[in-house]
């Protein structure tokens, strides 16, 4: 009985945060698009009457000398720079008071975010904490606790995956409880986003495919919940199509320029699709493997996708089968459910001919009592999934995908 009285809570949650995001601003960045994009921006952030920015990036991406060419630019432009380039993956709480500590000691005006998922996180929380000089990253955890407009935000995503471009989340490692902390506010979403191919050919095979099958479980979670719009379902509908014709590609041939141009195109609409309709349990798993044992995001989703699609079975094979037959996956005579599995079977498909793992090794039995509960404290009651979980479901799934 409490535990029908639990769900009914959750769906109720549900629905009424659904209804209240009507209410926010939902502007969509602007777009600088195409091969070269990059070198357009410094101009364009000139033309806004910005001075200073600061660039939010890591040393892996400095040493390879990427930036470089989008520093020439800013130097043509008058545009003043300095570089924070100590973000980590999984980005910490340190990170982010550090980088912060920057932007304010060098009087900056605006943020540049260049890089994959984590120095988009930095960035945005970084940009929190400005404007939010008197509330921690742990007070910022959890749903509108900015609300606040952030210093100028430009996005360059080097990965197609994260759509941290377009969304109102960032993601922070607490070093001292081995926790994450999201942060969700529309507060956070950048006001304009660069999607230059260019900038994703150099990315190693093993990056291309976690980070798309990353970009793949974002749209699946937003598709399958139950808080669409229709322009959620258009937008997860796209995203599919496009990941599933051009990441294999993309793997396969790194230089391959339409391939990652539509992969950019696929995160970053996968990226609107679950900004507005959410993701779902993959995801709490996944941040919490990251927390505990600092496991990739995108291996962390691609490996887990296709057991919580086992998971919700029936309660998703309707949208599933939908997303088989735009993948061109089907037969005619098949089954609703039949074409369900053949989607989770293709995901699985997907994830071993690009050499991802099937199961984990890494989780300790010790822990499972901390992740169940951290994933379940993450998804319930926000995340509007096809089929609730308990303790003992999440407990199961996990089980499910361990070595």
């Amino acid at each position: 009985m409490l535990w029908k009285l639990k769900k009914c809570w959750y769906r109720t949650y549900q629905t009424v945060y659904k209804f209240a995001l009507h209410f926010l601003d939902w502007t969509e960045p602007y777009l600088l698009e195409g091969e070269g994009a990059v070198l357009r921006l410094p101009a364009f952030i000139k033309d806004k009457g910005i001075k200073k920015v600061l660039v939010v990036t890591d040393k892996g991406l400095m040493g390879l000398h990427i930036l470089d060419p989008m520093f020439e630019k800013l130097d043509e432009a008058g545009v003043k720079y300095v570089v924070f380039d100590g973000v980590q993956p999984n980005p910490t709480i340190p990170n982010i008071e550090d980088a912060k500590k920057v932007y304010e000691e060098n009087g900056c005006e605006a943020i540049i975010a260049f890089g994959g998922g984590s120095p988009m996180d930095c960035a945005k929380a970084a940009g929190a904490r400005i404007v939010r000089p008197n509330k921690s990253v742990r007070k910022m955890r959890g749903q509108l606790k900015v609300l606040k407009k952030l210093p100028p935000f430009f996005a360059v995503p080097t990965t197609a995956g994260t759509g941290s471009e377009t969304t109102i989340a960032a993601v922070v490692s607490d070093p001292e409880t081995h926790e994450k902390n999201a942060i969700n506010d529309p507060a956070l979403r950048p006001k304009y986003a660069v999607l230059d191919p260019a900038l994703t050919v150099g990315l190693p095979p093993h990056i291309t495919s976690t980070t798309g099958m990353d970009a793949m479980t974002h749209a699946v979670e937003a598709y399958i919940g139950r808080s669409n719009t229709k322009d959620t379902i258009r937008e997860a509908e796209e995203a599919v199509v496009l990941i599933h014709k051009n990441l294999e590609k993309a793997y396969a041939n790194g230089k391959d320029m339409e391939a990652r141009a539509n992969m950019l195109k696929g995160s970053y609409l996968a990226g609107r699709a679950f900004t507005h309709a959410f993701v779902g349990y993959v995801h709490s798993i996944a941040h919490n493997l990251g927390g505990l044992y600092g496991t990739p995001h995108g291996l962390a989703n691609a490996v887990i996708l296709p057991y919580v699609l086992d998971y919700y079975a029936e309660t998703a094979y309707k949208p599933l089968a939908k997303l088989a037959d735009l993948i061109g996956i089907t037969t005619p005579e098949m089954s609703v459910a039949d074409k369900g599995k053949a989607f989770i079977a293709e995901i699985r498909r997907m994830d071993r001919d690009m050499n991802i793992p099937e199961k984990f090794d890494m989780i300790k039995e010790e822990d499972m009592p901390t992740l169940v509960a951290r994933a379940l404290k993450e998804a319930n009651p926000l995340y509007p999934v096809p089929k609730i979980m308990n303790a003992a479901d999440c407990e199961r799934v996990i089980r499910s995908f361990m070595a």
